[in-house]
């Protein structure tokens, strides 16, 4: 059996497959606001609002609260033969020295909060919600200049850690120095499984702005521009296809692992979602419909998005991925929703028998707050017509178009899709499933799997440790459970709504 952890911004959740019979054996899962409320997920140590941190011993606390609930519940640890995990991407956590030796020596007789929480440089771990680094960023930018998005997969991010990193460096210029080791979440967390420094792979690696994904090294010019010394405190590189160690003697003594447990190299949970989402080959992309809307798929060959709003990360089944982000996702509908009084029936299916395909060229942009993708400061509703004034059932298509709209605008340059998967809470809606095959022109999937990060996880595991494929992986635990087929005669409707959409949002941005 093999096992998945993923530390998302909210919880950690672990699943155990069995590859051979195609079968989950037990899921289990820390909720961290209601099971580690004395540890912070996010909060601003200074009180700027832009500014995003964790505690880093959340994170720790929960691993052993995890695994002891296991053991109390019964699941089968002695038989786990590998582990892979999931981090929340970007996310920081930095060690002096001294860790080397308590890694290597944790006592299963103490909690491993107390064990490694004295070797932390920094007591704080900034977080992909932390968008506070511009200067850091046009600091970068402006010292790379063009590579760092061709070389890197994007330009100058904010939330991205080499920007974090930048700014700690100036702000804290001692506790940089004492930093011997900057980890991300995923590779820490491997870390203290191993008992030893784990590498950063290429997936979670690329949401630096530090690793050249042409040589698939961390990129010496970028890191010295980003803050001196930076390149001897990374761990190395590696491809989350590979091992990176046997699980430390704390875990097998304390909650009953094997000694011959290993642990395959963790990815970042959008890398590892790809995964559990069995969206392994070109053509088949992935929209999660959450709080904010991703849009993610295989990239082949690489590229980057010529407009800067895409990133490119490297893929844990081999090759490369795209993903983009539109921050305002679910929390537009339930707006849009709110605002004209309709339930959510019919939200999601009578708003779309009631209007018909492109919506007579009626679109709303729902900015509701500052959005990603397009780049907008100044958040609001920008429509073209008398929004207001509109029945509801207008209103909803209009906002439901643009998104999925934009969703097609922003990924075009990745290419065409022949498929597309989707899952979150709208995947529900009968209406939004419809669009989205038409706009596309593509056939729409939703499938079983919840949890795809840990999901992924534990796939990579499997193909890690055991040599399991992908392909078969994918087949086991991620195949469609219902179709949206398009309609082609929409297809002419939604060629002419993308140019009003253009035409929208150009407007809208300047």
């Amino acid at each position: 059996m093999h096992l998945g952890l993923d530390s998302s911004t909210q919880s950690l959740k672990g699943i155990i497959i069995d590859p051979a019979n195609g079968t989950i054996v037990h899921q289990t899962s820390v909720n961290f606001a209601a099971d580690l409320p004395d540890y912070p997920a996010a909060f601003s140590p200074s009180g700027d609002p832009l500014e995003k941190h964790a505690d880093p011993r959340l994170w720790l606390a929960a691993l052993d609260l995890l695994f002891t609930r296991m053991v109390e519940s019964g699941a089968p640890l002695s038989q786990i033969k590998g582990i892979g995990g999931s981090g929340q991407q970007h996310g920081s956590v930095y060690l002096t020295g001294a860790a080397d030796s308590v890694l290597a020596n944790l006592d299963p007789g103490q909690s491993l909060v107390d064990q490694i929480a004295p070797v932390l440089s920094r007591a704080t771990a900034p977080i992909w919600m932390d968008s506070s680094t511009g200067s850091q960023c046009a600091e970068i930018g402006a010292a790379v200049g063009a590579r760092l998005q061709t070389d890197t997969g994007s330009p100058a991010i904010e939330r991205f850690t080499g920007a974090q990193i930048r700014k700690f460096y100036q702000q804290d210029p001692n506790a940089y120095a004492a930093t011997a080791r900057i980890h991300l979440v995923s590779s820490f967390m491997a870390s203290v499984l191993t008992g030893s420094h784990a590498p950063i792979d290429h997936g979670d690696g690329a949401g630096m702005n530090l690793l050249n994904l042409h040589t698939l090294q961390w990129d010496p010019e970028i890191c010295a521009a980003t803050a001196p010394g930076l390149l001897e405190k990374l761990p190395a590189t590696a491809s989350a296809r590979s091992v990176a160690g046997t699980l430390s003697p704390y875990f097998v003594t304390k909650y009953g692992f094997t000694p011959e447990t290993r642990v395959a190299v963790w990815t970042g949970d959008n890398p590892a979602s790809l995964v559990g989402t069995g969206a392994i080959r070109p053509g088949l992309a992935v929209i999660s419909l959450g709080t904010s809307d991703t849009f993610f798929a295989v990239l082949d060959p690489y590229r980057t998005d010529p407009d800067g709003c895409g990133h490119v990360f490297g893929n844990p089944a081999g090759g490369f991925m795209c993903l983009a982000c539109f921050k305002n996702g679910s929390l537009a509908r339930e707006r849009i929703r709110d605002l004209t009084g309709v339930d959510w029936k019919f939200f999601d299916a009578t708003a779309f028998e009631e209007t018909q395909s492109g919506n007579g060229g009626r679109l709303a942009l729902p900015w509701f707050e500052a959005e990603i993708t397009p780049p907008v400061l100044v958040p609001g509703l920008r429509a073209n017509f008398d929004f207001d004034a509109a029945p509801p059932a207008v209103r909803i298509r209009a906002v439901i178009e643009a998104q999925i709209l934009s969703m097609r605008t922003h990924s075009r340059w990745i290419g065409d899709f022949d498929t597309i998967r989707v899952t979150g809470g709208a995947s529900r809606s009968a209406g939004i499933l419809q669009t989205l095959a038409n706009v596309f022109q593509a056939r729409v999937e939703t499938i079983a799997v919840q949890d795809s990060a840990a999901l992924g996880a534990a796939m990579i595991a499997a193909h890690a440790v055991s040599g399991h494929t992908f392909e078969s992986l994918a087949a086991a635990f991620a195949p469609a459970v219902h179709t949206t087929a398009p309609d082609p005669s929409t297809a002419q409707a939604y060629a002419a709504a993308l140019e009003a959409f253009l035409t929208l949002e150009t407007e809208a941005r300047n």
